[in-house]
């Protein structure tokens, strides 16, 4: 491949390019472009749900062509990290209509914290609209600042919901049991409490704060900012997050774990004070494969497709201070990085389509332009 034809494909300045030979091994095709877009998720006609960070949420078609925005979305709070996250979809929304968003929401004072709203898609009107619309989760406590919300969406194949919970630059809560930030979360539909979760009978010597008990909620703890979850060929869960000066990680879930942040990290602090590393305290539940310099994860998939047949079963994370598409080998337990994928932008997310294609949002920030893309296998 020439220079010239190789930044060309890493820039992705032509609409579609095949790329190959040290570049990229697919062609990408520009759908659309977006405001600061967040996260899509496939409707089963084929149309794509797409949300922008700023509160809009888009039905959008195979060939870009967009519907909305869609009534009924709640007011978010935006700013910094924040805003409307993730759209996941029911596994019976074909007969419910159900979609459920993520997105940050005011408190008192300046306080923010993220949560979690369901409503019924109504697409037969003249704009589409969300009906009967009803928060099933918040982010405990709320607090001041504007980053580390996490918020990604998952159904796994029971039917449960996993929702990501950033630590929201505080540190210690990710340790406390009596709030659900720095955690995974996992709920029935409805956003009720399993009642085989892990530690729904948690006893605290501390006083409930606000006679608020979160901990039934919680299925693994100890986590900083997890902004991609994903579930293998054989049910198990995923979930990668940002470290901080270093050590972004890929951990595989466990029930009840804990994943040691802020008391380990195999990063250190921004402003140069060492953390302890995973191997100093086993304790902790250590990553499966771990990043420095990092990869800024924002997203994760496996994918399961043909149309990229010898990636079927590999992770896929997006990458946005990377500006790649990482590519993730995955063992029993284990994880090793593969290939990097230089796309020219900062990635937010990457989903694969009922073809097998990758459809792929870029951040909307600095050289990244909040296009939507497909890639497909390059030719030769």
């Amino acid at each position: 491949m020439s220079t010239f034809r190789y930044l060309l494909c890493a820039l992705a300045l032509l609409p579609v390019l095949a790329c190959a030979d040290g570049g990229t091994p697919f062609e990408r095709e520009v759908i659309a472009d977006f405001d600061e877009p967040w996260a899509l998720a496939f409707l089963p006609d084929g149309r794509m749900l797409v949300t922008e960070k700023k509160g809009n949420l888009f039905v959008v078609s195979r060939d870009g062509a967009r519907a909305g925005p869609v009534d009924g979305v709640p007011d978010v709070a935006y700013g910094g990290q924040g805003g409307l996250g993730d759209v996941a979809l029911h596994p019976d929304f074909a007969d419910n209509g159900l979609v459920y968003l993520s997105y940050v929401e005011s408190g008192t004072g300046d306080t923010r914290g993220a949560a979690v709203a369901r409503g019924v898609l109504d697409t037969g009107g003249r704009r589409p609209a969300l009906r009967d619309v009803e928060v099933i989760w918040r982010q405990y406590p709320k607090v001041l600042g504007y980053g580390h919300y996490g918020h990604r969406l998952l159904f796994d194949d029971e039917g449960y919901l996993w929702i990501s919970s950033g630590d929201r630059q505080k540190f210690t809560p990710a340790q406390d049991m009596q709030a659900n930030l720095g955690k995974m979360i996992r709920l029935h539909d409805d956003g009720s409490v399993p009642a085989d979760n892990p530690f729904v009978d948690y006893l605290s010597e501390e006083p409930l704060v606000d006679d608020v008990a979160v901990y039934g909620e919680i299925w693994s703890l100890g986590h900083r900012n997890p902004l991609g979850i994903a579930l293998d060929d054989e049910g198990r869960l995923w979930e990668i997050e940002m470290g901080p000066a270093g050590g972004d990680e890929l951990n595989l879930i466990q029930r009840g774990a804990n994943y040691g942040y802020p008391v380990v990290s195999n990063g250190e602090h921004y402003d140069g004070r060492p953390m302890p590393d995973h191997d100093t305290r086993p304790e902790f539940e250590a990553p499966k494969t771990w990043w420095t310099p990092v990869i800024s994860p924002g997203d994760l998939m496996i994918y399961r497709g043909d149309l990229f047949a010898d990636w079927r079963g590999d992770a896929l994370a997006a990458g946005l201070s990377s500006q790649a598409i990482v590519r993730i080998r995955l063992g029993e337990d284990s994880a090793e990085e593969v290939a990097r994928y230089p796309m020219g932008a900062r990635i937010r997310s990457v989903v694969e389509g009922p073809d097998g294609a990758l459809w792929v949002l870029e951040d909307e920030r600095r050289s990244s332009q909040g296009r939507l893309l497909r890639l497909t296998p390059s030719e030769g």
